[in-house]
């Protein structure tokens, strides 16, 4: 048990999608994926978001075509849907308790968490610390303004990935986000690469482990597991 490892989980608290009445949040698939694969692993989670309380699930994430393994077994998981209904503030974390931050998507993090002081603060400290960081979808957003102990933007230079510009324009929201990730990583200097749409993939570059889209969130988390044990 001497072993065991701790990652915090950073969640949206943002649930209004723009000006268009519609709401938002986090995407659950790319919570329960990479939530169920760790903690089968024996990982200690604990989850957090900027104003505690329920953190806001995506209502298109709900629908039945977006419906995976992972998101049925949350659905019928009534301790982690409690743990999601009462979420611990982002202001009261001890970031020494964890060896790993995951940020899980959604197009809520682009409001809040891009802009977030104190997430911006957690990330720089957890790279600072030599701890991995992963991000899947549009949780990447949340690297906006993190810099390195340089004072250079953290992405800069590096290989990344994230919702890419031609999956925004799929799901008809290009015009409402506040920024584009795929093109705010590459006018912060780093390697945007990408998959085909709606393919799995993530890359590794350093600490920093990033996913396209939902179909790439367990992939992260299997990156991530792997760097917390090598």
């Amino acid at each position: 048990m001497s072993n065991t490892k701790n990652i915090l989980f950073v969640l949206t608290s943002h649930d209004e999608l723009g000006n268009t009445g519609e709401k938002t949040g986090f995407w659950i698939e790319e919570f329960a994926a990479p939530y169920y694969y760790l903690v089968d692993k024996g990982i200690n989670v604990d989850i957090v978001t900027p104003k505690g309380g329920q953190a806001p699930i995506d209502p298109k994430s709900n629908e039945p075509d977006f419906q995976t393994e992972a998101t049925k077994r949350y659905f019928e998981d009534e301790k982690t849907k409690n743990a999601i209904a009462n979420t611990a503030k982002l202001s009261d974390v001890n970031q020494e308790k964890y060896d790993a931050v995951f940020y899980p998507g959604g197009h809520g993090p682009l409001w809040d968490l891009a802009e977030d002081a104190q997430s911006i603060s957690l990330l720089e400290s957890f790279y600072a610390k030599n701890k991995p960081l992963g991000l899947v979808c549009h949780a990447p957003a949340a690297l906006k303004h993190v810099k390195n102990t340089e004072g250079e933007p953290l992405v800069k230079g590096k290989k990344v990935t994230g919702f890419s510009n031609t999956e925004e324009e799929a799901v008809q929201l290009t015009n409402v986000v506040p920024f584009l990730v795929e093109d705010m990583m590459k006018e912060k200097g780093a390697h945007y690469e990408k998959a085909g749409d709606w393919s799995e993939f993530a890359i590794e570059d350093g600490l920093l482990i990033t996913g396209q889209n939902p179909q790439s969130s367990n992939l992260v988390a299997e990156k991530l597991y792997t760097k917390l044990y090598s």
